[in-house]
């Protein structure tokens, strides 16, 4: 709830201005000239007083089109007014800082709509800027938005927490509420109900907001408010679009979703895990015999099935374990020991029995993990290391992690398996991991003496590190995951470079 205080200048500024679309704000901090802290008020600023030409002013790289992305989703909503409650400015490096903050749009004949977002500054060309996407706008949006109100029917239904309290209904969980909603087919009636959509440059229409209505039937989800609350607080820390996604592994049961690619993306979108597969091409080894005191080798660079295989940073080992060799990450040894070792038939099984290309059903859409049989000993050797042709989403490597910990592999669901079956869906059943228990040694390696050694993350956590590219130029996505007790977890950011240096110590932030 707004505070008094911020509702009482709102009013006034309506006043000032004659009515229309006005803009109220509150700021602390320093603002001093050429600081972070004074491009964030000065664009604040400008937006209370509407001037839409001055906020593009501080943007370092604006689009043509910036001043017509603001209008396009006031008009689209007949937008009469808008409170903007900053928060304050925080460094996040010595070029980098960022600045979260509330909006609430006033919706004619449709009450209010608020989400929280951030702004991100950087300095360019010496000087701070604001470095501005369509985020900035609404999180995870990517392209250019075209926002509309429509009226649909919905089963009469208010999704809660596993513990009976409310759930935000805007920002990054919303599109998966709104599905749920959706898919669910309780006895009752069904309500004429008005919903924001939202359309992301040429995709299909996305439904980010229900408004109004009456309060329906009470439906538990699985989601933990503690835990959304804690990994929407890290992804907003994150530099870029990045999701977390947590898993009890006991149950299968989501426990958090804090997603901001956009939509249902830590559940439709597919990435090349990188080096978080080394999991299950461990999985393989361990299932074929092998063990974390293993012999192994971990050369810089080695040639396997005419295929050059390198180490990040060039990083060698010498002879080792394959423990060690997982705790460091060794391309060499793992595109080795699956060519010449194991094969493509039983790293293909290997992924079967983690979830890839398993069809299942968590209450919303998924995209199913993608193992493609390799054509070639080359394709193995990428394969091994998560590059290649291999696609997982950020939900089915939280699950990965999560069969780790529990010793199966269970399929991830947002609701009950009752309600799954109830409303169409299908509930796969686990998968047995042989050789859990190594598997487990081997990442808790990784944390306590491996590539996440310094990522500052709490006792008892074990994991994998992934740097996962995905173009010719060498871009990057960050990967982690892993598990702490009964709570397994993946974090993502997309095009955040390393695992080890981003994705690891945003997994520490969610933790802690």
């Amino acid at each position: 709830m707004r505070s008094r205080s911020v509702a009482v200048l709102a009013v006034l500024v309506a006043v000032a201005l004659g009515g229309g679309l006005v803009a109220a704000w509150r700021l602390r901090g320093g603002r001093g000239a050429g600081t972070p802290e004074k491009v964030a008020a000065d664009f604040f600023a400008a937006w209370r007083r509407g001037s839409l030409d001055r906020m593009r002013d501080l943007v370092a790289d604006p689009p043509a089109d910036f001043a017509r992305q603001y209008r396009a989703l006031s008009h689209g909503l007949t937008v009469t007014s808008i409170i903007v409650e900053p928060r304050p400015v925080v460094r996040t490096g010595p070029r980098a800082a960022q600045a979260d903050f509330t909006v609430t749009r006033t919706l004619a004949d449709h009450g209010d709509w608020s989400f929280r977002a951030v702004l991100r500054l950087g300095r360019v060309d010496g000087r701070w800027r604001v470095l501005w996407t369509p985020a900035t706008l609404y999180p995870g949006l990517k392209g250019r938005g075209t926002w509309s109100l429509a009226q649909v029917r919905l089963p009469a239904v208010t999704l809660v927490a596993r513990d009976g309290g409310a759930l935000p209904d805007t920002g990054f969980l919303a599109p998966y509420l709104a599905e749920l909603v959706d898919g669910l087919t309780p006895e009752g009636y069904d309500e004429a109900r008005w919903v924001i959509e939202m359309r992301d440059g040429d995709g299909p229409p996305q439904r980010v907001k229900v408004l109004g209505g009456k309060v329906g039937k009470k439906i538990r989800t699985t989601l933990d408010r503690r835990l959304q609350a804690a990994a929407e607080k890290a992804v907003r820390s994150a530099p870029g679009a990045a999701s977390i996604v947590a898993i009890r592994p006991s149950t299968g049961e989501v426990l958090a979703v804090a997603d901001a690619l956009g939509g249902l993306g830590a559940f439709v979108d597919l990435y090349p895990p990188g080096s978080t597969f080394k999991v299950v091409t461990a999985g393989a080894l361990v299932a074929d015999g092998a063990g974390p005191g293993t012999s192994a080798d971990c050369p810089a660079s080695v040639v396997t099935a005419q295929r050059t295989i390198h180490n990040d940073e060039g990083h060698e080992l010498g002879r080792t374990t394959l423990s060690g060799a997982f705790a460091a990450s060794c391309n060499t040894t793992f595109a080795r020991l699956a060519v010449e070792g194991v094969g493509a038939g039983k790293l293909a099984a290997s992924a079967r029995r983690f979830g890839f290309d398993t069809r299942f059903y968590p209450g919303v859409r998924m995209m199913e993990g993608d193992f493609p049989d390799p054509r070639s000993g080359a394709e193995l050797a990428e394969a091994a290391i998560g590059q290649g042709r291999v696609q997982a989403s950020p939900l089915l490597m939280a699950s990965v992690a999560a069969a780790v910990a529990d010793g199966s592999w269970r399929p991830p669901r947002l609701v009950s398996a009752k309600l799954v079956r109830e409303s169409g869906g299908s509930v796969a059943d686990p998968h047995p991991i042989p050789g859990a228990g190594a598997l487990r040694t081997m990442m808790r390696a990784v944390v306590t003496s491996g590539t996440a050694a310094g990522a500052g993350l709490p006792g008892g956590t074990s994991g994998k590190t992934g740097t996962a590219e995905f173009d010719d130029a060498g871009s990057s996505h960050a990967w982690f995951i892993g598990y702490r007790g009964d709570l397994a977890f993946s974090a993502f950011v997309q095009g955040g470079g390393s695992g080890p240096k981003v994705a690891a110590p945003l997994a520490a932030a969610f933790l802690r």
